[in-house]
């Protein structure tokens, strides 16, 4: 039996953290880990800003309340839902994504933590386990499911090579010359026919 693993940021919505980049017009925050591949390395950069600025989870779910998935992307994921099971495996936080999982029509997500002090500042965060993504694909596989993963990052690389099948959607074009052998879609319609073609 298969199971689709999908990102979510740049998959089927907006990379959080650029949206309030935007917003809060701190351009150093539209690193992304299309950016950074050291996800570690990343958060504890992003946190250190936010703390320069003063700026904590209250602004963050401000902006996230306003994000919406991106055009198609809930069509999308309904219809491969009727078609497959789904668990959308994240880097981002509990905290951030539930909103978000409220205008997918509550998908499974596995996502991680933040830490969050009384004030509201974002003390620091804790990941689900080790190398999430690889990490979920490679137990699902123990338990004797077949995956299939897609993302647009470097950090879903390991997930997607991992699975029987994985596709790249919506990446960079670095990560796409890079990989060549992933195949690479920028439309739904075209990557929900490429998912369902290899369900067996």
């Amino acid at each position: 039996m298969d199971i689709v693993c999908l990102d979510m940021e740049g998959v089927l919505v907006p990379e959080i953290w650029i949206a309030f980049s935007e917003e809060s017009g701190i351009p150093e925050l539209k690193k992304t880990t299309r950016d950074e591949p050291d996800y570690d390395k990343l958060m504890r950069w992003r946190l250190g800003i936010l703390k320069e600025h003063g700026l904590g989870l209250k602004e963050i779910q401000d902006v996230i309340s306003r994000i919406d998935p991106l055009p198609g992307a809930k069509e999308f994921l309904d219809a491969l839902r009727a078609k497959a099971q789904v668990i959308i495996v994240s880097d981002t936080f509990t905290q951030f994504a539930m909103p978000l999982m409220e205008k997918l029509g509550y998908p499974t997500l596995f996502c991680n933590t933040l830490e969050v002090a009384d004030n509201g500042e974002i003390t620091g965060f804790n990941m689900r386990c080790e190398q999430s993504k690889l990490t979920t694909v490679r137990h699902l596989q123990a338990m004797g499911f077949d995956t299939i993963a897609a993302g647009d990052s470097y950090n879903d690389l390991a997930m997607i090579q991992a699975s029987r099948k994985g596709f790249l959607f919506r990446s960079t074009e670095k990560i796409k010359q890079d990989y060549p052998d992933i195949p690479a879609f920028e439309e739904f319609d075209e990557f929900l026919n490429a998912i369902l073609s290899e369900l067996s």
